[in-house]
């Protein structure tokens, strides 16, 4: 009977083998063969997906690392290779789903480690779905919500691998969204003071230009910089806190450095964004932030009235340019609500009074359309609708997340989202409380980008050009370290699901 067995193990290892070298075989004839008669263009791209569909199967983390350093790139291929610019982002996430699946099939891994928070998300999704039955535009809508699922399956993948990997998942994790957000505040920080050239309506001082990246516009870009940065920041205070407690120990410095370049590289282009919505919700970030590094309250209360104090003593003091405090006061206007129907518009407020003519677009179509809204995506589409009179350009969104998430799904879909958002943002405390060392770290940078997100959602919709994927990898690190905590292990929870 053993021999039985060794023999049929012994054969399913050959069967695997040659299958494996079979496919390497094959796939090194079709690149020979492009190498050999296919353009430059076509052989780079083989080239790619062919690493692409490798690293995929080898660790699916690797592959969704690559698709968060080319989401972002989706504006700027609409310019560069217009027509195709949807789909480079979406194959590149197709190829790693299919990775992983197979890998599944392939190594017979039977169980799926999902989030709790996956259910809280999975209802607002069904919510949308409603919101779908008499949309504004059903094709509009249906995008939409593909990219709602997509998060939920990003989410899936990467706690999946990150509770199958542990600390090497998460570090593969964590490096992936650094990188990705590393390359944006390189390009940015060029296009702000190297180029010497740019967009003429983004010019400030005569001299420096906004920065954009790849995203095209400087807010959305902010929104990016504004998640990871925090999450660099949070592991960097933690890093920092740790060193200043054994500082008679622990020595060399070069661990602070480390850390400390890349966030102040995210920082910078965070800052050479000028976007008052993205240091809105960096600010925030911020001070939950250090008022959360010491473990007693009351030092954390200390270190935030000394930071408003250090801030007003500049302010006082003139030692703050004045287009710089104009910015960072010039946010109140963005935050509070007027009517602006017959309200003058110049220069100075036009954005404003945009703005909120948005938001009172907003909320005509929920007051019209109270429990399902007017269909989830379909804010645009329904706008010419419920403008006001001098306001013609839709802008594509209410630039209010939560205002926007009313009007396209109703109190449902904003009640389930913000459950949904809500229990990230608690979780990410309670993985703050009970974590040490670089796992307490990396919850405070977690808690930051949530903070951040919430802000910076008062003003805007973080949610394009990919940056979902990001978002839902973040939500996949909350999961995690709240796994970690748990009495009970992944496995034995509610939270599998058998293939």
């Amino acid at each position: 009977m053993g021999g039985v067995l060794k023999a049929r193990y012994g054969f399913t290892v050959n069967l695997r083998h040659r299958l494996v070298v079979g496919g390497l075989a094959a796939a090194g004839v079709c690149l020979g063969l492009l190498a050999a008669r296919a353009p430059l263009i076509v052989l780079v791209v083989s080239l790619g997906g062919a690493v692409l569909v490798a690293a995929s199967l080898f660790e699916p983390l690797l592959g969704l690392g690559v698709a968060l350093l080319l989401g972002p790139a989706r504006a700027w291929l609409e310019i560069a290779m217009p027509g195709l610019s949807p789909y480079v982002g979406q194959l590149v996430l197709a190829v790693v789903f299919l990775a992983w699946v197979t890998r599944l099939l392939w190594l017979r891994e039977a169980v799926i480690i999902l989030p709790p928070s996956a259910w809280t998300l999975a209802l607002f999704i069904f919510v949308g779905l409603l919101s779908l039955l008499q949309p504004t535009d059903l094709w509009v809508g249906f995008l939409e919500w593909v990219k709602w699922l997509q998060i939920l399956l990003v989410m899936g993948l990467a706690f999946d691998r990150m509770a199958k990997l542990g600390n090497r998942g998460i570090g593969i994790t964590v490096a992936a969204l650094l990188g990705s957000g590393l390359a944006q505040a390189a390009i940015g920080l060029w296009q702000f003071g190297i180029r010497g050239e740019g967009v003429e309506q983004f010019l400030i001082f005569n001299r420096f230009y906004r920065a954009y990246g790849t995203f095209q516009q400087p807010n959305p870009y902010a929104g990016l910089l504004g998640l990871i940065g925090a999450l660099s920041v949070g592991t960097l205070l933690q890093t920092l806190t740790d060193w200043w407690r054994d500082r008679k120990e622990a020595g060399s410095l070069l661990p602070l450095l480390w850390q400390a370049v890349p966030t102040a590289v995210l920082i910078a282009g965070l800052g050479a964004s000028w976007s008052r919505g993205g240091w809105m919700g960096f600010g925030a970030a911020l001070l939950v932030m250090v008022a959360l590094v010491p473990r007693r309250g009351r030092w954390g209360v200390f270190l935030v009235a000394l930071a408003f104090a250090a801030a007003g003593v500049a302010f006082a003091t003139g030692r703050l340019p004045a287009s710089i405090v104009s910015r960072l006061t010039g946010f109140l206007a963005y935050v509070t609500f007027e009517d602006v129907r017959g309200v003058g518009v110049t220069d100075a407020t036009f954005a404003v009074m945009e703005r909120m003519a948005h938001w009172q677009a907003a909320l005509g179509m929920w007051r019209d359309n109270f429990w399902l809204g007017v269909g989830l995506g379909c804010y645009e589409p329904a706008y010419p609708a419920f403008r006001l009179i001098n306001w013609i350009l839709p802008l594509g969104h209410a630039h209010n997340a939560y205002l926007n998430m009313a009007a396209e799904t109703g109190l449902l879909g904003l009640v389930t989202y913000v459950l949904w958002g809500g229990g990230l943002l608690l979780n990410s405390v309670k993985a703050v409380r009970s974590s040490v060392g670089w796992q307490r770290g990396l919850a405070l940078g977690l808690l930051g980008a949530w903070v951040h997100f919430a802000a910076h959602s008062l003003v805007d919709n973080l949610l394009v050009n990919n940056v979902h994927l990001h978002v839902a990898v973040l939500a996949a690190l909350t999961a995690t370290l709240g796994q970690i905590h748990r009495s009970r292990a992944p496995e034995n929870g509610p939270c599998c699901w058998s293939l």
